[in-house]
Order: structure tokens, then sequence, then C-alpha cells
């Protein structure tokens, strides 16, 4: 499974990428301006800034809602880097993107999925990738991973190549969940990705190796 992660933060991206396990990053308007970075030129750049840390895919969100507008900012966010990858919402003129980027070669990531009729809508247009928010849904009481199972059981029987790309983790466990159903990316938070690293079993394991070292050398 690849791990992707949700941010605009250059010093997240670049401890993600340090640690050697990092395949892509997403970012959306909001993380844009969690990051204080508005403007249309600010965030070309930025776009570019975080292509220059990450060697793969970076999803790049279109603000526009309309077809024409849709298309005219998709086509400007790929010319910045091969590695972008023009983000479009699941609505009905997004599809109808989708489907023109797909017959250009550009890449895509169907956004704010919340069904598998939707990711079915999106693997027909061609997307790359197809968001499904786990998060999201367990904040209105619905079981995120039912939708990855579902989307993924769907995708096999037809054979698509659009990638589950698992967006909204918000913690460790969703991660998990998402590797042991088979979807091909998750996207998160840093914070989610370094809670993998911790168990009080490798903590007390390792100070125990230490002070016995420690005491064999008279230390």
């Amino acid at each position: 499974m690849k791990f992707f992660i949700d941010t605009a933060s250059l010093k997240d991206i670049q401890e993600a990428q340090d640690l050697g396990i990092l395949d892509g990053v997403t970012t959306n308007p909001s993380l844009m301006a969690k990051e204080g970075i508005s403007g249309k030129n600010n965030i070309m750049r930025h776009y570019k800034a975080i292509c220059d840390i990450v060697d793969g895919d970076v999803s790049a969100e279109v603000i526009a809602t309309t077809f024409e507008e849709m298309i005219t900012e998709g086509e400007e966010l790929a010319e910045i880097d091969e590695q972008i990858v023009v983000k479009i919402p699941m609505i009905k003129d997004g599809i109808k993107a989708i489907k023109y980027f797909s017959e250009r070669g550009i890449k895509t990531n169907c956004t704010l999925v919340f069904s598998a009729g939707q990711a079915l809508l999106a693997a027909k247009a061609g997307a790359t990738y197809v968001s499904p928010f786990v998060g999201r849904l367990d904040d209105i009481s619905s079981d995120g991973m039912i939708l990855i199972e579902d989307i993924r059981t769907i995708y096999d029987n037809y054979g698509f190549e659009t990638q589950i790309l698992a967006a909204s983790v918000r913690h460790p466990l969703h991660i998990l969940q998402c590797a042991k159903i088979g979807s091909d990316v998750m996207t998160g938070p840093l914070s989610a990705i370094m809670a993998l690293l911790n168990h009080p079993l490798t903590d007390s394991g390792l100070a125990k190796f230490l002070a016995d070292h420690a005491k064999a050398n008279g230390k």
C-alpha cells in the first residue's frame, strides 16, 4: 500500500520523505489556507515546492465547479510538474472533466467520494485515483471501511485500473484497516503515520537491552 501524506506543510512533507516511506502528497484548499498560502501564483509555487521534495504523485485540487473552468484550471495545474495529479470533485461536470483529462493522459484524483456508485462512475470515466473519505463517514456514524471494501470488490470484479486512495484517514487503525482490505493508497496526517512506530513493548524491550548492555560494560 502506498503512503501519501495529506498536508500542505513543507516541514511535514520533508519529515515523511526523510523517513523513507513517502509515496506522494495530497492537498486541498483548506490545507493550503491552514499554511497561509493564498493567491494563485503563491499556490502554484507551493505545489512546485512540494514536487521538488517528493518523488511521487502530488494531488492539486481545482477550485472550479463547471466543466470549462475545471479544464482551464486543471490544465494549468498539470503544467506545473509531471508529478501533478489534478484533483476533481465528484460532481456531474467533474466526471466529464475526468474523462477529458484521462483521454489526454493527465492524471486525476476524484475527491469527495462517499458511495460505491460514485467510485464506479469515477472509474468508468478513467480516474487515476478515487478518494473515499473514510474519516468523514465515521463522523456521521457510518463505517468508512465498508465503503473501501465495496469499492475494492467492484474494481476487482471488472478489472478497473483506478487506484483506491483512502482519504480522511485519522489514526493508525485506519491505516491498518485499509491495508488489510486492499486499498491501493492511504493519505493521512504525519501524526497517523508516525503513530505506527509506537508500541510499549518496543520501548520497554529497547530500554532493557540498553540497560543490560550498560551493566555488562560497567557503565
